[in-house]
């Protein structure tokens, strides 16, 4: 697949272009490339690159991610991927606002038993329907949302920034449930666009993306954390002390571990929203000291102590591969 092209050039607009550059541009192309208005064999290709280009630079957050890292940054699939993109949001008088006359035109067709704007997004008989025609839910909106890993673990409240249907910036507050995870969708009730000739408004659907952590990292409910020990506690054993997402807990190191050992606590990972934990890993590390944090005397002792122990060479698949003095 050919990489997606610039979406500043798509819209035919410099770099710096304000809103309302952008959005001019963007109703003057949209009507220029729609498939029912232009017969060309790429223009339900163009469209939908348009509409891609729309979404991404009338998004404050989505046009500074695409500014800076480019189409990877806005995290947004690349024209004829598939969903419908954006189009999918537009309500029936946003829909007219952009076409203007030509949808009047097919509108009046359509009552004259015309097709009207029926192949597109669901959007099919606007301006033939019947006066008798009953409420229509309006449609839902899907909306990615990152946040951090503690949210992601504890819950919380978070602050939804998008355009409404109009351009304008708009913020909901939306309850995140503790333990939800990178993927999962969450439903916001009747924060999606208006109904039409009464009906309910549509939903938000959240597309939820989970940052990173410095230390932990997750895998489900559980979670797993690198701890480093030292030569005597991995030989002889003992207790540390590691974190937890909030908190700490004692862990018990039996004698003689290896590096890359897995210890858990159980129920010490995250709890969900229905009260289901998982564990911690501890993922040991052993750390060697330092020549310089070592005295003659330590030195000897280390050197005595390795004369005695056997060779742990001599316990792997490739020992025979080494030649024997």
């Amino acid at each position: 697949m050919a990489d997606p092209r610039d979406h500043y050039e798509v819209l035919g607009v410099r770099r710096g272009a304000s809103e309302d550059e952008i959005k001019s541009a963007h109703r003057r192309l949209a009507r220029e490339h729609h498939p029912d208005l232009n017969k060309a064999d790429d223009a339900a290709e163009r469209f939908n690159e348009i509409q891609l280009a729309y979404d991404v630079l009338s998004d404050p957050e989505k046009r500074a991610q695409y500014d800076r890292f480019g189409h990877a940054g806005a995290n947004v699939p690349p024209p004829g991927a598939g969903g419908g993109g954006g189009w999918q949001d537009l309500s029936p008088d946003d829909f007219e606002s952009i076409f203007g006359e030509s949808f009047g035109r097919r509108g009046r067709a359509a009552g004259r038993g015309g097709g009207g704007f029926g192949g597109f997004g669901g959007f099919g008989g606007f301006g033939g329907e019947s006066p008798q025609a009953g409420p229509a839910r309006g449609r839902d909106i899907e909306h990615e949302l990152e946040i951090g890993f503690a949210a992601g673990v504890f819950g919380g409240m978070e602050t939804v920034r998008m355009g409404s249907p109009e351009g304008e910036p708009v913020s909901i507050e939306v309850r995140i449930p503790p333990g939800v995870q990178s993927g999962s969708t969450l439903r916001v009730r009747g924060k999606g666009l208006p109904g039409s000739r009464g009906g309910v408004p549509g939903d938000l659907l959240l597309q939820i993306k989970v940052g990173a952590h410095p230390w932990f990292t997750r895998d489900g409910l559980d979670l797993s954390i690198i701890v480093p020990i030292t030569v005597v506690e991995a030989t002889l054993g003992g207790e540390i002390v590691v974190p937890l997402m909030k908190g700490t807990a004692t862990l018990r190191v039996p004698p003689g571990v290896r590096s890359g050992s897995r210890l858990r606590l159980k129920g010490k990972g995250i709890v969900d929203a229905k009260e289901k934990a998982g564990d911690l890993y501890a993922v040991l590390e052993i750390v060697a000291p330092k020549a310089e944090d070592l005295s003659e005397a330590d030195r000897d002792s280390l050197a005595s102590i390795g004369e005695r122990l056997p060779d742990p060479r001599t316990l792997v698949a490739w020992a025979g591969e080494i030649p024997k003095d």
